[in-house]
């Protein structure tokens, strides 16, 4: 494998101009923004906005005139992924992608998360960023942290009681847990406003209120329009699908990737490339996992909008391959299966019957 300096430690958001100027990562960094493809899309995320809004709209108007009715789980289902969609214009409004104003972008992040969907787009923003800075490194990606999953053997081996039940037997149960995915980022967000004391006053104001709203306009269209227990069943499955499409769009972009030792020093654009997974796919694929089967390119280029991330994949393939960097591409089922299989290594400590 090529090797290459080690490049200052910054965020992945940062402008190419600030890494090491004959880096590798410089090079590739030209020769796409030479393509154009760093240049804003706002037709495209006109379009893909209002499209999505109309079908927001069109979820709860069904709703409304459905009434009590167990036809309404459908509705719940839809819902389910309306909201993921919503979820990834807020993701890409979280990375500028959108708009040249970061206010503008703010703007949309937040009524596109905290509002329509009720999460915590701030909160969202600072572990999203700091998982960019160190993919797949441990102690400083919050997403493999040694939480309700253990994505290292050291974390599982540090279990006792019922979380080393759950790390043992954590690829069995990996997707029915991604059904309480919604609810666990809906607590997050209440959790964030109440805690982060350093946010600025108004912005926790801000988010506070348009979380309220969601919340309290959610919960009073669902118990006031539907009897109590459908309204508890509609709330079940259109949270736990809407965890479970978050969980299954997400997990195939590092779990199973190579992790890194806290103090590595791999340089930027191998730490992006070798923590990354591409699916392979279409249009349907683009549209269903919201741009995130083009994991490399994003980590590589986190402010390149959406519909560029195709066309950068050409580019930076052929950039690997001529510095013979592994460009680690998939399809999808076999991307649940690379988890899966990870996960059930990471847990095998803990399993008596087998030896290790």
């Amino acid at each position: 494998m090529a090797t290459d300096t080690p490049a200052p430690s910054v965020s992945a958001d940062a402008p190419a101009a600030v890494r090491t100027r004959g880096s590798d990562y410089a090079v590739l960094s030209r020769e796409v923004k030479q393509a154009g493809l760093l240049k804003r899309r706002p037709g495209y995320y006109s379009v893909r906005i209002t499209a999505n809004l109309l079908l927001l709209g069109a979820g709860w108007t069904a709703f409304a005139l459905l009434g009590p009715t167990w036809w309404q789980l459908l509705v719940a289902a839809f819902l389910g992924a309306v909201f993921t969609q919503t979820a990834f214009i807020g993701h890409d409004a979280g990375h500028h992608q959108i708009a040249a104003s970061k206010r503008v972008n703010d703007l949309l992040g937040r009524l596109h998360g905290n509002l329509l969907i009720g999460l915590s787009y701030r909160w969202w923003i600072s572990k999203h960023n700091r998982h960019h800075a160190h993919p797949n490194q441990v102690d400083r990606d919050p997403d493999i942290a040694n939480g309700a999953l253990a994505f290292t053997e050291d974390h599982a081996r540090a279990r006792r009681g019922p979380h080393a039940w759950l790390a043992r037997h954590q690829a069995w149960l990996f997707f029915p847990m991604l059904l309480l995915e919604g609810f666990n980022l809906h607590f997050a967000a209440v959790r964030s406003l109440l805690t982060r004391a350093g946010a600025p006053r108004r912005t926790r104001l801000a988010e506070g209120g348009l979380l309220a709203a969601h919340v309290v306009g959610y919960l009073a269209a669902l118990f006031l329009v539907l009897s109590p227990v459908q309204a508890v069943c509609f709330l079940l499955v259109q949270q736990g699908l809407f965890g479970l499409y978050m969980g299954c769009s997400f997990a195939p972009n590092h779990k199973g990737m190579p992790v890194f030792a806290k103090d590595d020093r791999t340089d930027f654009l191998r730490r992006q490339v070798l923590t990354s997974r591409n699916i392979r796919g279409r249009r349907l694929t683009d549209f269903a996992l919201g741009g995130l089967n083009y994991q490399i390119e994003h980590h590589l280029f986190p402010s390149m909008p959406r519909p560029n991330l195709g066309r950068a994949q050409q580019i930076v393939r052929a950039f690997c391959a001529r510095h013979g960097i592994p460009y680690h591409e998939t399809g999808l089922v076999t991307s649940y299966a690379q988890v899966l299989r990870h996960l059930h290594a990471v847990g095998g400590p803990l399993r008596p019957e087998l030896e290790y």
